[in-house]
């Protein structure tokens, strides 16, 4: 077969696309899928680099190629300082090991039990809202996703911790992705004031989580939660379990991971519905309709159509995942006629991919209906890819999508939540795609529609 010469972006001279990636992320990377096309490579100093935009591509590379792709050094450098070999960051047999012994805390059957614990601190959250009343909407989502991962994983409440674990988490992300723009980490033995700034956060984290590992392994009983799996978990091979710094370290990784997308995905829900008005009349209609005034439960989300079409959306235009960072071919690996060599590496954004016009009419609006009639089927697999995928797809997606669906739901069936107008909402780029400085928003207490009074009427007739 004839290879194909893959586009090349020069940037300039030294640093290559360097320079432009750092001044713009998201617009740069856009830019490179509609110059170049589907796939294109660039210089980044002295590191080359492949965007893989195309669907095709991006499963070949995920899936079929996945033996020869592992994480980048650069990843190993700035997540093992944070979470170690956990199931984010390990390869081969290891990986596979580890996800095959957390995989039974994310079976339906205990994600089911989750959703209780999820709606009642979404009820403890809004207790202490009022009509009219100012909240920054992504520091109140963060927190509240922070303490349902930490009662559903861990049986614990981390109430009173949720500021610094806040603070600390932000530390990490806005310095992992400094890390990503210069190209290397530095070793936290460095005394930098940035190395200083990582070693403080951690402290944070790890005060917060050791204590509950340390306490649990003394009270080995299954609480039904993630940490009892963890502590308990055997291989069925050899009969090993995990040694307590690994059960340290996937704690720490799903705890950071656990509610930071989560977090992010709401926020940008409610900021998008608050930009359109039709948009937000369908999610009260179908609030009202189905649930009447009352608490949502995960029975009612197959019912709830609208609102999940609302997080799905809302996930293609700003997915928390907004790149799948740095995966290193450890082989040469050949794509519809391209070859890339060994030691390349590979950029697939699932932000540049989500909004492709040839898959996603009008590509830059929040338009929730394009999800209707099994649309997601009707697209390619890897035209929409909020969870990653392949052998790495996120292994709480469940867990995630029933999350979003409920604090949507419970919030949206009381109050509408109107963005400021002077507040400027844009993204930021780091680990996650967060909202830069948080969305100011007021809350506004609704009532039933008529037709969801007429149902919660109808309801309270039957029984």
């Amino acid at each position: 077969m004839t290879t194909k010469p893959v586009p090349f972006h020069k940037g300039t001279p030294i640093f290559g696309a360097l320079p432009e990636l750092r001044n713009d992320q998201l617009g740069f990377l856009r830019k490179m899928h509609d110059h170049y096309g589907d796939i294109v490579e660039m210089s980044m100093f002295t590191q080359r680099a492949t965007l893989l935009s195309h669907p095709d591509y991006i499963q070949s590379a995920l899936v079929e190629h996945a033996d020869k792709i592992q994480k980048s050094p650069l990843d190993h450098a700035v997540f093992e300082q944070w979470m170690g070999s956990s199931l984010l960051i390990s390869e081969g047999a290891f990986h596979k090991r580890q996800r095959k012994l957390m995989q039974p805390a994310f079976h339906h059957k205990r994600i089911e039990a989750y959703g209780e614990v999820t709606t009642d601190f979404t009820a403890r959250m809004m207790a202490q809202w009022h009509d009219g009343m100012t909240v920054d909407i992504h520091d109140a989502m963060t927190k509240l996703t922070l303490f349902v991962v930490s009662k559903v994983l861990y049986d614990a409440d981390v109430s009173e911790h949720a500021d610094g674990i806040g603070t600390a988490i932000h530390t990490l992300d806005h310095q992992g992705e400094e890390a990503y723009k210069r190209g290397f980490a530095f070793p936290l033995w460095l005394p930098l004031k940035s190395t200083k700034s990582i070693k403080d956060a951690l402290k944070t984290v790890n005060a917060v989580m050791m204590p509950i590992i340390e306490t649990r392994r003394k009270q080995p009983e299954d609480r039904g939660d993630l940490l009892s799996m963890l502590l308990a978990a055997q291989d069925e091979e050899d009969g090993s379990g995990m040694t307590d710094d690994q059960v340290r370290d996937e704690a720490v990784t799903l705890f950071i991971a656990g509610h930071e997308t989560t977090s992010n995905a709401l926020a940008w829900a409610w900021y998008l519905v608050s930009q359109n008005a039709d948009v937000e009349r369908k999610l009260h209609a179908e609030l009202d309709t189905v649930l009447g005034g009352r608490t949502p439960t995960v029975k009612d989300l197959s019912e709830l159509k609208y609102t999940e079409m609302v997080i799905k959306e809302a996930m293609r235009l700003y997915p928390p995942a907004w790149i799948l960072n740095g995966r290193a071919l450890q082989d040469d690996i050949e794509i519809d006629g391209y070859v890339l060599r060994k030691g390349m590496v590979l950029f697939i954004s699932p932000y540049v991919a989500h909004r492709d016009a040839r898959y996603f009419d009008n590509p830059d609006q929040f338009m929730p209906e394009r999800w209707e009639n099994d649309f997601e089927k009707r697209i390619p697999r890897y035209a929409y890819f909020p969870f990653g995928g392949g052998a790495r797809i996120c292994i709480g997606n469940s867990f995630a999508m029933m999350e979003a669906r409920l604090v949507l739901a419970q919030v949206a069936s009381q109050y509408r939540v109107v963005v400021e107008p002077t507040t400027i909402v844009t993204p930021e780029p780091l680990i996650t795609l967060r909202p830069k400085g948080g969305i100011q928003v007021r809350l506004k207490k609704r009532g039933l529609t008529t037709q969801g009074t007429a149902n919660a009427m109808l309801e309270m007739v039957s029984q």
